[in-house]
This record gives C-alpha cells, sequence and structure tokens, in this order.
C-alpha cells in the first residue's frame, strides 16, 4: 500500500477516533479529498477489520472508540535507555519485518520492538494464519540474542508467556493462566499467542524474534475467523485498553525477565509456570508424529511438559496439547 495512503487512513481514523458520527463532507474537507475518494478509504480500511457504519444524513462512525499506537506517547512512556519501538499502521508480520531488519544488520539491540495496527500475513505456529483486525489487537515483535546458541532457547516460550502474564495481571488485576507452550488464556479463553522464531546455529550465538498476538477488542465479526474459544482484555476489564502503555510494560517486563533467562536458564521460573499452568493435573491429548494421553503434571526445569501416562511420568518437548476429549 502507498505511503500516502497510510498517510491518509490514519488521519481519516483520527477523525474518526471518538466513535462519534463524522459527516462524509465534513472528513472529505478536513482531509482536502473528495467524497468518493474517502468512501474508498472507507471500504480499505472495513477490509482490514474495522468496524465502521454509514447512516444515511450522518456520515461514518466507528463501532466503537479507537486509540490508534502513537510513537511520541510510546517515547515519553518508556525509559530512556530501553531501546527503540517502531510503529506501523499495516505490515505483513512484525515478526517478518524485525527479521528481515535483523538478518539486513538494521537491528542489533537486544529488546528492540516493532507494533503494528494490522497484519496482512500474521503468523501462528505451525504455518498457521493469525487474525490481524486494524487497531483490535496487539501485535508486537521483540528481538533477543542467546549467546549460548540454539539450545539455550528451551523453555523461552514459557518466560514470554509468564512475563506477558505478569503485565495482564499486574495492570489488569486478572488472573491469566498458561498453555504449554505458547498460549495465554483468561477464564478457560485464549487471549494471546506467542510464535518465537530462531536463526542461528547449535554451536554459536542465535537471533531470536519473540511475536506475541494479544487481543485486545475484537470486532463483532471475529468469530467467523477464529476456530477456537477467545477472549480480549477489554471484554475483562470493562473499558478501553491503553495500548501505548501496554507495549512499553511488555517491553520491560520482557528485558527484564530475558536477561534472567539469558544469565540462568529456564529453571528459575519453572514453579511460576506450574502455578499457571492451564491444564495442571488434568488429562490431557499430546499430538504429534505420536499421540499421548495421561495427567498433565507441568513442566521440568528445561522448560518440558510432563505426562502421567500408564507406564510412567513421560516427558515431551513439543507437540500440540489439548483437554482430552470426555474428559
Amino acid at each position: 500500500m502507498a505511503k500516502s495512503a497510510l498517510v491518509t487512513q490514519r488521519q481519516l481514523l483520527q477523525l474518526l477516533s471518538s466513535g462519534e458520527f463524522q459527516s462524509g463532507q465534513r472528513v472529505a474537507d478536513a482531509l482536502g479529498l473528495s467524497r468518493t475518494a474517502i468512501a474508498n478509504h472507507i471500504k480499505l480500511l472495513q477490509e482490514l477489520g474495522l468496524d465502521i457504519y454509514k447512516v444515511k444524513g450522518k456520515g461514518y462512525r466507528l463501532a466503537q472508540p479507537l486509540s490508534l499506537l502513537d510513537a511520541t506517547s510510546i517515547i515519553k512512556l518508556k525509559a530512556k535507555m530501553v531501546p527503540d519501538v517502531l510503529v506501523q499502521s499495516i505490515t505483513d508480520s512484525t515478526n517478518s519485518q524485525l527479521m528481515q531488519k535483523v538478518i539486513e544488520g538494521i537491528v542489533k539491540t537486544p529488546g528492540y520492538v516493532i507494533v503494528a495496527e494490522a497484519q496482512t500475513a500474521g503468523r501462528g505456529r505451525r504455518g498457521r494464519a493469525w487474525y490481524s483486525p486494524f487497531g483490535a489487537s496487539l501485535y508486537f515483535s521483540m528481538y533477543w540474542r542467546l549467546e549460548q546458541g540454539v539450545q539455550a532457547a528451551m523453555g523461552l516460550s514459557l518466560v514470554v508467556a509468564i512475563a506477558l502474564s505478569r503485565v495482564i495481571e499486574r495492570e489488569f488485576h486478572l488472573s491469566p493462566s498458561v498453555k504449554w507452550p505458547n498460549d495465554v488464556y483468561i477464564d478457560g479463553k485464549k487471549l494471546a499467542g506467542i510464535l518465537v522464531e530462531l536463526a542461528g546455529q547449535a554451536d554459536a550465538a542465535c537471533d531470536v524474534i519473540i511475536g506475541i498476538g494479544l487481543n485486545i477488542q475484537l470486532p463483532q465479526q471475529s468469530h467467523s475467523y477464529i476456530d477456537q474459544s477467545y477472549t480480549d482484555l477489554s471484554s475483562n476489564v470493562g473499558r478501553s485498553v491503553d495500548r501505548n502503555k501496554l507495549v512499553v510494560n511488555l517491553q520491560t517486563e520482557l528485558i527484564t525477565l530475558l536477561q534472567q533467562f539469558s544469565e540462568r536458564g529456564f529453571a528459575d521460573f519453572a514453579a511460576e509456570f506450574n502455578r499457571r499452568d492451564h491444564f495442571h493435573q488434568q488429562p490431557v491429548k499430546l499430538s504429534g508424529s505420536a499421540e499421548t494421553n495421561g495427567l498433565c503434571l507441568g513442566v521440568d526445569k528445561q522448560g518440558a511438559l510432563l505426562i502421567k501416562t500408564d507406564t510412567g511420568c513421560e516427558t515431551f518437548f513439543g507437540g500440540e496439547l489439548s483437554l482430552r476429549a470426555g474428559a
């Protein structure tokens, strides 16, 4: 999408951000465009997942007020020594964008973050698409570096989930649970997903891209795109969420925990994960190269999943975990 179009759409959203009706003529005059051009931009924004209504005689309005991500606000909120945060309007994938910047040598500082209002090719684990409507979630990617190599990444996604859970607990007084290896839940419904991507050798330093998709205020049509039980922050706290403040708090918490993880490994976090374990002491099914059924016992000090089966306690390092049917 052309840069000028992105600028125009951001200006348009700023005019509509209050959630009040704005006449088509007023919007057209404010942006110096024809009413037809405004209608075309509205259509494009609707295609990105925004709930924008048009009522004859009243004009356009957003279904809900919208607080845009703002680089200036983020700079004011974060500590001076914390790495930069790049704010994008629309991107294919914040993880892909950040990985490319690392490969090109543009980003070298651990803790550097990219956030976006919308993704056109958001990704989850195992290549799944991640529904990424405009302004409805937090699409957040951070760069990190593990000097010990790829093997040092064991348990990393769990540490990221713990960091996110701490921020949610502290800022919104909710009680999130963590589903091994990469999801955060509220009251049995998925709130966030984590995608960790590695680039490096087993015996050399490893570049890490940590992606987080956190539901903030999903539009009504989301159920048509999400094939599991889900929730968002606004529904649970009963108010709008300041995503700029959330970006700063999450970046700060992640840096603190990842520094500890880089120095000491996952062992320090095992007890906290097990306290937050979404499937604690429940009958589960682990799918992968083979299927395993048993009782979920949490994780060990390396972050491996522990399942009690008929033959004893078994350890797993990968797979898809779910509640066992009929349990």
